[in-house]
């Protein structure tokens, strides 16, 4: 089956001007083009296209993402660079969600705290607190 590009923008969540995008920075050398020029999308293209915003997603560059995307060209060869560049980004993401935890803790504690002042009436049951409704 084949699709247009209006059809894998709507199946991915993303706009047509994005998909252009991604096929003028070289992110789509695999897609398949008519005599006239329409793109025609298989269903591996739109796996392709999944990892692609995946690696954006984790805040890869276009042009890590790019380079990525010819190391699947260059075949085989290439395997132990793309092993490595996913490493890295489980890194990053790893660092990302520890992030995360931490100003979800910051953000609970804050919940807590204007419950309980809520629940009191007044900030003043947190004395204790100097930075009080920052």
């Amino acid at each position: 089956m084949k699709y247009s590009i209006s059809e894998v923008a709507q199946k991915l969540n993303l706009t047509v001007y994005t998909l252009r995008y991604y096929d003028k920075e070289g992110l789509m050398p695999f897609v398949e083009r008519t005599p006239n020029g329409t793109r025609l999308f298989k269903e591996s293209d739109i796996d392709a296209l999944k990892v692609i915003e995946c690696l954006k997603s984790t805040g890869m560059p276009i042009k890590e993402i790019k380079k990525f995307i010819d190391w699947c060209s260059d075949g085989d060869s290439t395997l132990q660079q793309r092993y490595d560049m996913f490493l890295e980004r489980k890194a990053a993401v790893e660092a990302q969600v520890e992030e995360l935890k931490q100003t979800m803790k910051l953000i609970d504690h804050k919940c807590e705290y204007y419950k309980t002042a809520l629940k009191a009436g007044t900030e003043n049951i947190h004395k204790d607190n100097k930075i009080g409704n920052i």
